[in-house]
C-alpha cells in the first residue's frame, strides 16, 4: 500500500524502460492504478495483483474477482502474502478457493508460504510449508502458471533475511514436496521464488542457489535502481 498514481507510474514506467534481458520481471501495484499502468508496463513486464476473491462476481462489497483482474490485463495474482495471512487473517480454507480461483481463472497464480519466527524457533518450519502447499489443488497442471514464493516471515520488513544456506533448505524441500505431489518434471519447471527482505546487497548469493528461481521484492522495489539491481542479479549467468 504504497505511492499514490504520479509516484507508481514513473517506478513502472522506469522499470519498463530497463528491463533485463533474460529475466521475467513483473510488478503487483494497488489496485487503484491496476489499469493505468498497463500500457505503462507494455510488453517489458508482467501486471499482477496483490489479492483477490474467489467468487466470479455477486455481492461482496470491496473484492475483486479473477474476471476483473484478467479483463484489465492482469497476468498473475499473489495468494496468500504473509501480510494477507498474519495481518489481515486469512485462513487456508479461505486461500485455497482463492488459489483455485486463479489458476482456474487463466492467470498465473503466486501462491505464497512461510514460516512465522515461533514457528521456524519450534522447529517446524517444514511442517508449515507442507500444510500451506496443501492449500494448491491437484488439477493445477500447468508449471509455467503456478510460481511458489517461499517468504519467511520473521524476514520480512525486519532486516533480517534467510541465509543462503536457509533458504535452499527451504527451497529443496518445497520442490520435493511438489514432485511427490505431481512428478519430478513438474517440479523442476515450477518456480520457486524467495521473498523476504531481498536486497541488492543479498540477492546474487540467493539467487545462486540452485532451487531459488527468482525474487519476490517488497521495501526495495519502491525505488527503480535498487529493484533493477535485483533483476540484474536473477539474470541467467
Amino acid at each position: 500500500m504504497n505511492t499514490d498514481r504520479a509516484e507508481g507510474a514513473a517506478l513502472a514506467g522506469a522499470i519498463a524502460a530497463h528491463g533485463v534481458s533474460g529475466v521475467e520481471v513483473g510488478c503487483a501495484p494497488p489496485f487503484p492504478y491496476l489499469a493505468g499502468l498497463r500500457d505503462v508496463l507494455g510488453k517489458n513486464a508482467l501486471l499482477g495483483a496483490q489479492n483477490c476473491y474467489f467468487e466470479p462476481s455477486g455481492a461482496f462489497t470491496g473484492e475483486v474477482s479473477v474476471e476483473m483482474l484478467r479483463d484489465i490485463g492482469c497476468d498473475f495474482v499473489l495468494v496468500g502474502h504473509s501480510e494477507r495471512r498474519h495481518v489481515i487473517g486469512e485462513g487456508t480454507d479461505l486461500l485455497a478457493k482463492k488459489a483455485a480461483a486463479v489458476f482456474n481463472g487463466g492467470l498465473t497464480l503466486v501462491h505464497c508460504v512461510g514460516e512465522t519466527l515461533d514457528e521456524r524457533d519450534a522447529d517446524r518450519t517444514l511442517s508449515v510449508i507442507e500444510q500451506q502447499l496443501a492449500e494448491l489443488s491437484p488439477n493445477m497442471d500447468d508449471p509455467g502458471r503456478l510460481v511458489i514464493a517461499y517468504e519467511p516471515v520473521w524476514a520480512i520488513g525486519t532486516g533480517r533475511t534467510a541465509t543462503d544456506e536457509q533458504a535452499q533448505e527451504v527451497h529443496a524441500y518445497i520442490r520435493s514436496e511438489l514432485a511427490e505431489e505431481w512428478s519430478p518434471e513438474f517440479a523442476d519447471n515450477v518456480r520457486i521464488i524467495y521473498g523476504g527482505s531481498v536486497k541488492p546487497e543479498n540477492a546474487t548469493g540467493l539467487m545462486a542457489q540452485p532451487d531459488v528461481d527468482g525474487a519476490l521484492v517488497g521495501g526495495a522495489s519502491l525505488k527503480a535502481e535498487s529493484f533493477l539491481s535485483i533483476v540484474k542479479a536473477a539474470r541467467p549467468a
